[in-house]
């Protein structure tokens, strides 16, 4: 008989889908240690330590269906774990757990993400916006669809710093503030 260990608890889980993926959110802020796995049957393991005290957090679900592990991906947040897996059949699920009965209290549906099937375009991922999220792919290291999206600044924190500049040009703020010198001077010449 397989049980979690004593003292394991279950991080909240938000899903949604489209024809051809499943989109999974694992809410766990400061996941330490993060290990999740994909098998190509539907089998999804996910292990870390959060909290003050790093108590363990586990789950293992077993999926409606069969995956592609290969072009699944995955992206580990500072508040969540976010994966995007590629269904084996390009079809509908009825839901996301095999086997009869309710889902577990801790996993429900992501509304912010849900499109019903008749509204599905099959335009790939619609407009859900991924705010910049880099991703890994399950199946090898090579980077996913983090590749064509925007990376964040290296000095992300100091952000209210506006001024951008190419290489050989004057920044905003300078190339501005010479003009201004320049029409005060103008100004106080002219009144004279």
């Amino acid at each position: 008989m397989s049980y979690l260990k004593p003292c394991s608890r279950h991080p909240e889980l938000k899903w949604a889908q489209r024809k051809d993926k499943v989109f999974i959110t694992v809410l766990l802020p400061d996941a330490k240690d993060a290990k999740v796995n994909l098998e190509p049957d539907g089998i999804f393991t996910f292990s870390a330590k959060a909290g003050a005290e790093n108590h363990p957090y586990e789950l293992k679900l077993e999926l409606f269906d069969k995956v592609n592990v290969e072009e699944s991906k995955i992206n580990i947040g500072v508040r969540n774990i976010f994966c995007i897996l590629e269904k084996a059949e390009k079809e509908w699920w009825k839901k996301l757990l095999r086997g009869d009965g309710k889902p577990p209290h801790y996993v429900k549906v992501d509304w912010d993400k849900w499109v019903d099937e008749d509204e599905d375009t099959g335009g790939g991922m619609g407009d859900l916006d991924l705010g910049g999220m880099d991703f890994s792919k399950f199946g090898g290291m090579g980077m996913g669809m983090g590749d064509d999206m925007p990376e964040m600044p290296d000095d992300f924190e100091d952000s209210d710093d506006e001024e951008v500049t190419k290489p050989g040009e004057s920044s905003a703020g300078e190339a501005e503030g010479a003009g201004k010198k320049e029409d005060e001077a103008g100004k106080k010449e002219g009144s004279h």
